[in-house]
């Protein structure tokens, strides 16, 4: 059976409290009762949970991370920015997923109730914003990851999304592409029609296919551009599985990347690097939002004050093959 703190207190003689203050390295407890503490602790092989690390400190030393899917292309290198800079505080992390839709929002909402962690990271699921808003409302710190745009009440992490966009149309155009293809997302979030207008700012186009973030969008609107006889000789990409759709669905159709067609795509996902030709991309620094997401939460339950506009993280132009610009060799 697991070795409790009500097991280290009796056999030490001291209450669970003292235990938890051991535990929390408090001041209050002197070194003699501390020390035996310890030896029991060693002695019984107790493994403290994080509430018991908690008790004295009224806090559970834990950060809460709710988000749609472990399977999204970019999370795992947002959580490895969350995880290295919470566990390098001290704190530990209970990650929510909505993979079951409506049960694992009940499920999250009750660990919320029983005060499971002190704060929460959100990458936002699909129609959670406004549950979660009412969290932070009543109390809950809360800091969103990637805000698509959205503009929350409450303090988030963003990327220059139009900066990208336009950053897109400049390379294409002085690469000599004049005749784009865009690729969006869907275009009611806010990531998409920033992205979207950042590029109409430098390079007009009409010809703009809406879909999801997937490949098989990218292979779609290809397929279906090219059956209705549109003329491109760019694509820019609302991210790189839908630029990955696009290079599959040119190399089908006997079109030569970046010859005939320049493809640009955004995020920089590690998979990047490795399509043929390899993805000439706008890098969103997703670690670096993991990190700085985790900081922010982790400053404001240490009781400084939380920017209240959202913090707003640059873009980045990565040169690769599939459109390398003029002076690229």
């Amino acid at each position: 059976m697991r070795v409790t703190i009500a097991d280290v207190a009796r056999q030490a003689g001291v209450s669970k409290t003292t235990v938890s203050r051991v535990l929390n390295t408090g001041a209050e407890v002197d070194s003699a009762t501390a020390a035996r503490v310890r030896e029991v602790i060693d002695v019984l092989g107790y493994v403290p949970s994080s509430g018991a690390v908690g008790l004295a400190r009224g806090s559970s030393r834990t950060i809460g991370m709710l988000t749609p899917s472990l399977t999204w292309p970019w999370m795992g290198e947002v959580l490895q920015g969350v995880v290295d800079t919470v566990e390098a505080a001290g704190y530990g992390l209970l990650l929510f997923t909505c993979n079951r839709g409506a049960d694992s929002v009940r499920h999250f909402a009750g660990q919320v109730s029983a005060r499971a962690f002190d704060g929460l990271l959100v990458v936002e699921p699909e129609n959670t914003l406004d549950t979660i808003a009412a969290m932070h409302r009543r109390g809950l710190p809360v800091v969103l990851i990637d805000d698509r745009g959205r503009h929350p009440a409450f303090p988030s992490v963003a990327t220059t999304n139009r900066a990208g966009g336009e950053a897109a149309a400049r390379h294409l155009l002085a690469s000599g592409r004049t005749r784009p293809l865009v690729v969006t997302g869907r275009r009611d979030f806010g990531c998409v029609r920033e992205r979207l207008e950042g590029f109409r700012d430098v390079l007009a186009t009409d010809l703009v296919v809406e879909g999801e973030f997937t490949e098989d969008t990218g292979r779609s609107a290809v397929r279906r551009a090219l059956a209705e006889g549109r003329d491109f000789d760019g694509v820019f990409a609302h991210n790189d599985l839908i630029a990955a759709g696009v290079l599959r669905a040119l190399r089908e159709a006997g079109r030569s990347v970046p010859d005939d067609v320049a493809v640009v795509g955004f995020d920089d996902i590690p998979m990047a690097r490795h399509t043929e030709p390899p993805l000439t991309t706008i890098r969103q620094p997703m670690r670096r939002m993991g990190e700085t997401a985790a900081r922010m939460l982790l400053a404001g339950l240490g009781g400084e004050p939380i920017p209240r506009e959202p913090v707003v993280l640059p873009t980045e132009l990565v040169v690769r093959r599939s459109a390398p610009g003029r002076q690229s060799p």
